[in-house]
């Protein structure tokens, strides 16, 4: 019987043992959990200002886009009675701008490389980089393109008005409008 009391011990002693060692790893585990929460709360509130100072980048050039589209309508209402001849053809020289099946085609080209191109072949635009007045790190670009453009006939009253507002820290909206001259 004494042997008996003595294993039981024994057995009681070695299981709290082996507690102890089960809460120390209870303790890492969560002190790990604890920690990486931790370095996600960081992360997210530190790249919050930059996510807000992005938006607020893009919202600007949105502003400057739909200013361009505004002074753009103006400009064709005082000034244009169709648009041939007035549509952007071409980019870096070669012709399919507003050809869906070239590799010219505008929506395959990003903003500042159909912004580049109007400052280096300035022909057919309406305006370019043209800056707010009372902010001038705002600009807009203006320019048509034949919406018929690879179609067999071409309506001259009507187009696809694209404006591309830039505004800091390289951000650019574009808009694109059909319009039409009734």
């Amino acid at each position: 019987m004494r042997q008996t009391r003595d294993s039981i011990k024994e057995t009681l002693h070695r299981t709290k043992g082996q507690r102890k060692g089960v809460a120390l790893i209870i303790v890492v585990l969560v002190l790990a959990f604890m920690f990486t929460v931790g370095l996600a709360l960081y992360s997210v509130t530190r790249s919050g200002p930059t996510v807000a100072g992005n938006m607020r980048w893009h919202q600007m050039a949105f502003n400057a886009a739909e200013a361009g589209v505004d002074a753009a309508l103006n400009y064709i209402n005082e000034n244009v009675l169709d648009f041939m001849g007035r549509y952007r053809t071409t980019y870096n020289g070669q012709p399919g701008l507003g050809d869906p099946a070239s590799s010219s085609y505008f929506r395959r080209l990003m903003d500042a490389q159909l912004v580049a191109d109007i400052k280096n072949h300035p022909d057919n635009y309406i305006f370019s980089s043209v800056a707010m007045p009372d902010a001038s790190q705002l600009t807009y670009t203006v320019f048509l393109v034949d919406n018929d453009a690879g179609a067999p006939l071409t309506n001259h009253m009507d187009a696809l008005l694209v404006c591309i507002g830039q505004g800091p820290q390289n951000t650019s909206v574009r808009l694109e409008v059909v319009i039409s001259i009734e």
